[in-house]
């Protein structure tokens, strides 16, 4: 049962990364079609912006890949899971984000590499959330090595409250 699993995962890691590799194939074709033959366009900020989505398309190739036995073919490891979440689906963002990112310079001009800063504002925007979960973490390790508080005097209401 446990081969079956990871067969599948195999298989469907196999088939997220033909479709990631197609896709960012036809994006980068298209906006340079268009470079070179409409409308010139950036080729500065197209290669500092593509160079993370290249980067994450390598680590998301050389972890989820699966790997097969040359002489036998069997199954040797199945990959990283590419649908799990955290940093695996940060990275698919940071790719799909740029196809947009790339889809709107070839139609609007370079005004479309603007869509491109969600990717570091999301970041700022995740990375609050964790700085916040730490100091909820640390106010409760710092309360649990006080004794317990008394019961608030007052009336029953205020006592709910508290």
């Amino acid at each position: 049962m446990a081969q079956k699993a990871k067969k599948d995962r195999a298989k469907s890691n196999a088939a997220a990364l033909s479709n990631l590799h197609i896709g960012t194939a036809v994006v980068h074709i298209l906006f340079l079609a268009s470079h070179f033959f409409l409308w010139p366009r950036s080729l500065v900020a197209y290669g500092l912006l593509c160079i993370p989505s290249f980067i994450c398309e390598y680590v998301l190739e050389s972890s989820g890949r699966p790997r097969y036995d040359r002489a036998t073919g069997a199954l040797k490891s199945s990959g990283e899971d590419l649908s799990a979440q955290g940093l695996t689906e940060y990275m698919f963002d940071v790719i799909w984000i740029t196809w947009g990112s790339l889809i709107c310079v070839v139609l609007f001009g370079n005004w479309g590499w603007l869509l491109w800063a969600i990717i570091p504002a999301y970041g700022l925007y995740l990375g609050s959330g964790l700085l916040g979960m730490g100091r909820q973490k640390m106010a409760q390790m710092q309360g649990a090595d006080e004794p317990a508080a008394a019961a608030p005097q007052g009336n029953r209401r205020s006592r709910r409250a508290a």
